[in-house]
């Protein structure tokens, strides 16, 4: 094998390298973005019991009137009606 057709095969190895390589990183960074979309989704609340911070897909609860409150627990919803019954 001659030295220009070794030349010539790292050639052609070098140009499909670059054609293969650049579609397998921009898989990866479309999923990277949209698990970051979905994080983003989700907001957090204040518990206005324990003033802990969780987002509402995870958060107990409340309507009262109409606004919703959020909870981090079923205690601390339980302590905010029975402060809200003592008042």
């Amino acid at each position: 094998m001659g030295p220009l057709r070794i030349v010539i095969l790292l050639f052609l190895f070098y140009i499909l390298y670059r054609l293969v390589a650049p579609a397998a990183g921009k898989n990866n960074k479309g999923a990277g973005k949209r698990q970051r979309d979905s994080d983003v989704r989700d907001i957090l609340e204040e518990d206005p019991v324990c003033h802990v911070y969780i987002p509402r897909r995870q958060a107990i609860t409340l309507k009262k009137g109409a606004e919703t409150v959020y909870f981090c627990s079923h205690a601390c919803r339980q302590h905010f009606l029975d402060a809200t019954r003592e008042k």
